[in-house]
């Protein structure tokens, strides 16, 4: 988010200063394939750690590898459509509309899982929800993006691009946490354990295809030929844009990463809840790091720190109380063999 602020402070704003709507569009399918295109980073770490010992006793591997190559095939697609609506949402929409509309992105995503992951809640990740929702609410960051007044496109626009991002990402969860539970875990590849190198897997898969639609939509768009006139308009001049495009796609895949790895060993709600409480230190760091008119830590900034706390607490006690039933379950089974 700090280097998304810099980039856009430091470029789009000056664009903006003899306003043509056309430009509006400029720059998302950049912005889109810069969130999926620094996945070759993580190849040599998918070969670093190490991988379990296979286990073929499935039959039909072939058929769920077959699954598995449509299940990512499918997810990239929906992460480049979702990567597209975000970079254009946030780029053409007021942020305070982009933002509250995105809210629902957690009622999304717990329906969701509801519906396709067969997700139990309890009142303690209800009671998280709630609290998350408001946090979100009270603690989004500014943005230096955001469209000056008379810049905005029309409100129904705008509330669809937030809505239709909002659900992309909200599906892209809960197919990911579907893809691990039903289909890598089945294949046997990696045993019976669940191991960081599914993790890698999955995200270089889906960002390579991700990255591949994204281009495709950059030269079909002829978006391409803009990147040198962007990198000589950029403020600090054109090694720093290059610096900004490299930090972005690094830190995107950093937190892809960290995403996919909640999904893997929690679920995508817990993800998604993580996700959103990070938006009141976002929104310190941002604070701090830049000096926005009128964009201060206030009080219901604050107050969603401590929400956080109380929002991630009740998730963690459901998480304990379910840890400590399976310890449970399983010294009792072991007691029934020894007998």
């Amino acid at each position: 988010m700090l280097l998304l602020n810099f980039f856009y402070i430091q470029m789009k704003q000056d664009r903006r200063e003899e306003y043509d709507q056309d430009l509006q569009y400029k720059g998302t399918w950049t912005q889109a394939l810069i969130q999926n295109a620094a996945f070759p980073i993580l190849i040599p770490l998918f070969f670093i750690f190490p991988k379990p010992k296979q286990n073929l006793e499935t039959n039909n591997t072939s058929f769920l590898s077959l699954r598995l190559f449509f299940l990512y095939l499918s997810l990239g697609v929906l992460v480049a459509a979702h990567s597209k609506l975000f970079a254009l949402g946030k780029l053409v929409s007021n942020y305070g509309i982009f933002s509250l509309i995105s809210t629902t992105q957690l009622i999304f995503t717990a329906v969701l899982t509801a519906i396709i992951n067969r997700f139990k809640f309890t009142r303690w990740i209800i009671i998280s929800i709630l609290l998350t929702i408001v946090i979100y609410v009270l603690g989004t960051p500014d943005f230096g993006g955001q469209p000056h007044d008379g810049e905005e496109f029309g409100y129904n626009i705008q509330a669809w691009l937030a809505f239709s991002a909002t659900i992309a990402f909200s599906l892209s969860l809960c197919l990911i946490q579907l893809g691990f539970e039903k289909l890598q875990v089945k294949t046997k590849r990696y045993g019976n354990e669940k191991v960081f190198r599914m993790v890698l897997e999955m995200q270089i898969c889906v960002a390579f295809v991700a990255s591949v639609v994204c281009l495709v939509g950059l030269f079909a768009s002829d978006e391409y030929k803009e990147l040198k006139g962007d990198s000589k308009r950029f403020k600090k001049g054109e090694t720093y844009y290059v610096l900004s495009l490299v930090g972005l796609a690094l830190s995107w895949q950093v937190w892809a990463v960290g995403m996919i790895g909640l999904v893997h060993y929690v679920s995508g709600l817990f993800g998604d809840v993580v996700h959103m409480c990070a938006s009141p230190f976002v929104a310190l760091f941002v604070v701090l790091a830049f000096d926005f008119m009128d964009d201060v830590f206030s009080w219901p900034r604050i107050g969603a720190l401590i929400g956080t706390v109380l929002a991630l607490g009740s998730y963690f006690y459901t998480l304990h109380k379910r840890n400590k039933k399976k310890m449970a379950e399983l010294n009792q089974s072991e007691n029934n063999v020894e007998v």
